[in-house]
């Protein structure tokens, strides 16, 4: 059996929990990650017939069953987790009913998930059913994007068009846009539904007032689809009540897009 501290998704949550943390997105215990990881891999690790304890879910997960998944603990802050994994993370397995995890490792301080499993999963499943690789689904609070929630209307089209006209890359890092939430109260299985629904169509859901979700096939993925956000929206805040001189305009946002060859979402232009 190999020495857990060192597996490759260990060190992806330690590193990329930390980073989030440097710029702040994650102050205090805010923000959540889950990342579905693979059985084998799993099993040179951890003896995965030895179920520590069982803890329930809060809905029904059934297409999950079977599933591992490393998820952040609730109450935790991200600046720990690199010192104190074991405490701070844990290794579960959806259940045979659905409705429980089974935890093969970690929260030995007698913790759990993150309250926000529930949205976790229910995303999951629904990137499952779009994109069977999707592994990361990942939350927090970007600074710029939620100072940006303040002042663009928080529809879909407008801001993703917002996105978008500020900096070129963005249409070719997340051409399916991005869905937006209104206010909702967070933790309970309302707000995931609402995620999940959109999860179907972007990979990428701010939840208004409140942060944003970013789901990718790799941790680095569903990171850089945040980061690009962020950036975008740190660029769309920072010239304030200045006028705006320059921004692309439609037909070059669809030259970008077909010079890279990505499928966008051209209801979101107008041309």
């Amino acid at each position: 059996m190999h020495y857990i501290y060192n597996a490759p998704f260990m060190e992806e949550m330690k590193k990329t929990t930390a980073n989030m943390y440097r710029l702040g997105w994650d102050e205090r215990n805010g923000g959540n990650i889950s990342y579905m990881l693979d059985e084998k891999m799993v099993g040179v690790y951890l003896d995965l017939d030895n179920v520590i304890r069982r803890i329930p879910i809060g809905f029904n997960a059934k297409p999950l069953i079977g599933k591992i998944f490393i998820v952040t603990g609730t109450g935790e802050y991200f600046k720990n987790i690199s010192d104190d994994p074991e405490s701070k993370l844990g290794i579960i397995r959806i259940a045979e009913d659905g409705c429980t995890a089974e935890l093969l490792w970690g929260y030995k301080d007698g913790g759990k998930f993150t309250s926000e499993l529930p949205a976790h999963l229910m995303s999951h499943m629904a990137r499952l059913s779009v994109d069977p690789e999707n592994r990361v689904v990942t939350h927090c609070h970007p600074t710029y994007t939620l100072a940006m929630n303040q002042v663009v209307p928080l529809e879909d089209r407008i801001f993703t068009r917002a996105l978008w006209k500020t900096c070129t890359e963005c249409i070719v890092v997340f051409p399916d846009g991005v869905g937006v939430l209104p206010w909702m109260v967070c933790g309970n299985n309302a707000i995931g539904e609402a995620t999940a629904e959109k999860m179907k169509e972007y990979r990428l859901v701010v939840w208004g007032l409140h942060g944003i979700y970013g789901t990718g096939k790799t941790m680095d993925e569903a990171f850089g689809l945040i980061e690009t956000v962020e950036k975008a929206a740190q660029l769309y805040m920072i010239p304030g009540s200045m006028p705006r001189i320059n921004t692309i305009e439609d037909d070059q946002l669809r030259a970008v897009a077909e010079r890279f060859g990505v499928e966008y979402r051209k209801d979101f232009l107008d041309l």
